[in-house]
């Protein structure tokens, strides 16, 4: 009996969770709330207690089917008056089956539906902004891509290629690194595209350091050389860029190889803390009416960009294991500033790889993701220097010459 009481007692609390939410939308638009829904979960654990209590299930469907011919009725009254959504409705629906699953004993399952169904909800007026900022380009971009993961990964081979001992091709591994690094990128992409392109720059620099540290410092750089341009705001959001890229590389790691995140992190850490204590520095400088443009780019979902990024992943896997093998240690942290140069994503994940396939690399694997790094802080430094004013290249130089350092003394901690 005191689980009966507790199972009903539980479809009751799920009703009002959901109740509440309604209520709120309620008073400005009218319709069910919390006591509503309350009853309508207490009528489907009722039902479900005749159904399998009381062995008396044609009574149980006849409940669910007044239950839904009401709700039918309800919404052609609503339609009629010029609302033809059925969230509401829906919800409804939903709500009489969570109190049945609840007198059936499926408490967990029932619990996670109704948070996910307040949730959604809930960011009613989130979603349909977001919505409102995504193009017909971006939904296709992400159809396609969402059948090629779905249907076609299954099928891609999971076995390696290659010549004699460098076959470390392997297709079914590195669309599964596409997977990631495009789940990433389209998680920032969603960031901007929700919350605008056009921030203070120390906002933009850390929106944009998800997209594009490169691109951050590109464009930062080359605006430095307009009249009136504050430098100490601009090289602040250059280095808010930078460090959010030693964050992303700490965590694209741990996401492959927990042991290797955890061997990089002290690394990481002290090139975000360093990083941080410039922008602390630079931000008391700081222009608070400058603004700055964070550019959506593409759609990190692509077929064309992840397509390319698998190749690029491919040939730092292979270069990396040629370099290894021929080349020893020296090989590998050769290849890995030569990759850095350009892009940290495939020399990481590509690292990674080998030290969640070899656990006596995950020193090496570690050092070498951070050689990468450092190449590529170095790249951006020169790249602020070389093509920025004269008072940015005053921010830029020694805060480069600064993480360089760091980058050489966070490398003893690996």
């Amino acid at each position: 009996m005191d689980d009966i009481a507790l199972r009903f007692g539980v479809a009751l609390g799920l009703g009002m969770l959901i109740g509440l939410e309604r209520e709120r939308i309620k008073a400005s638009e009218g319709g069910l709330g919390v006591r509503t829904f309350a009853l309508i979960a207490l009528g489907g654990a009722l039902a479900g207690y005749l159904d399998m209590h009381l062995q008396q299930r044609t009574l149980a469907l006849l409940m669910f089917g007044a239950f839904a011919l009401l709700v039918l009725c309800m919404y052609v009254v609503t339609a009629l008056r010029g609302d033809p959504g059925i969230t509401t409705e829906t919800s409804a629906l939903l709500c009489f089956v969570l109190g049945v699953l609840c007198t059936w004993g499926e408490l967990q399952v029932a619990s996670w539906v109704a948070v996910a169904l307040t949730l959604l909800l809930a960011l009613r007026d989130w979603l349909h902004a977001l919505a409102r900022r995504i193009e017909p380009a971006d939904v296709k971009a992400t159809l396609q891509f969402a059948i090629v993961t779905l249907i076609v990964l299954p099928l891609v081979p999971d076995q390696t290629f290659g010549p004699g001992t460098l076959d470390v091709i392997n297709p079914h591994k590195i669309w599964l690194m596409v997977v990631l690094i495009s789940g990433i990128n389209f998680a920032s992409y969603v960031l901007i595209k929700f919350s605008g392109s056009e921030h203070g720059i120390g906002i933009a620099g850390l929106l944009g350091g998800f997209v594009s540290s490169t691109a951050v410092t590109l464009g930062f750089s080359q605006r430095s050389r307009e009249p009136g341009a504050d430098a100490s705001a601009l090289g602040l959001g250059i280095l808010l860029a930078w460090t959010v890229m030693f964050f992303r590389v700490a965590v694209m790691a741990a996401v492959i190889d927990g042991a290797l995140g955890l061997a990089l992190a002290r690394a990481m850490g002290v090139l975000c803390a360093t990083s941080l204590l410039a922008c602390w520095l630079l931000w008391r400088r700081r222009d608070r009416r400058g603004r700055g443009q964070v550019p959506a780019t593409h759609n990190p979902f692509e077929l064309s960009q992840a397509i390319q990024f698998g190749l690029l992943f491919g040939v730092v896997v292979f270069v990396s294991k040629a370099a290894q093998q021929y080349l020893g240690d020296a090989g590998v942290y050769l290849a890995s500033g030569l990759a850095g140069l350009t892009d940290v994503d495939a020399i990481t994940l590509a690292m990674a790889d080998l030290a969640k396939s070899d656990e006596q690399a995950l020193v090496l694997a570690a050092r070498a993701i951070l050689v990468a790094v450092l190449a590529n802080t170095l790249v951006k430094g020169a790249m602020a220097v070389g093509m920025g004013s004269k008072e940015l290249r005053r921010v830029t130089l020694p805060a480069s010459l600064l993480l360089l350092g760091a980058g050489a003394t966070a490398a003893l901690l690996v």
